[in-house]
């Protein structure tokens, strides 16, 4: 069985933990736009207007537009959003070098925005009841 769903599932959080979160949403106010996370096949796709999210959505779509994707297994995003991941597992670009994440896409939204999507994709960290961490 597949993990992708309770990945999808995690990121669905994504708007309660980053837009109440003022310094976060004032870091990306500069970044609009679409992006895809995907997990063991399950693509999510997270818009973004000046640093808030306005919506989660899990797939699997026809035809949706983004900006970049994230790919990675579902257990390397598990492992990211320990409340102290292991080394390498503490950001995207390091999940990169480590082999265990792919970046496609148009680079230079997430190059030019890349610890606000960073912070993002790391604010589930230790509020994933799934992955051991705390409520």
């Amino acid at each position: 069985m597949t993990m992708g769903p309770r990945v999808a599932e995690t990121l669905s959080r994504l708007p309660a933990l980053v837009n109440h979160d003022a310094p976060l949403v004032r870091r990306g106010r500069f970044f609009s736009g679409d992006f895809l996370v995907e997990a063991d096949q399950t693509p999510v796709h997270v818009r973004v207007h000046e640093g808030r999210i306005e919506a989660v959505e899990t797939g699997p779509f026809r035809m949706r537009a983004w900006r970049f994707a994230i790919r990675a297994d579902a257990s390397a995003w598990i492992r990211h959003w320990e409340p102290i991941p292991a080394p390498g597992y503490h950001d995207v670009i390091a999940m990169t070098r480590l082999g265990v994440a792919r970046l496609e896409g148009d680079l230079q939204p997430l190059m030019a925005n890349l610890r606000y999507i960073k912070e993002v994709l790391a604010a589930p960290r230790g509020h994933d009841r799934s992955a051991g961490g705390e409520a």
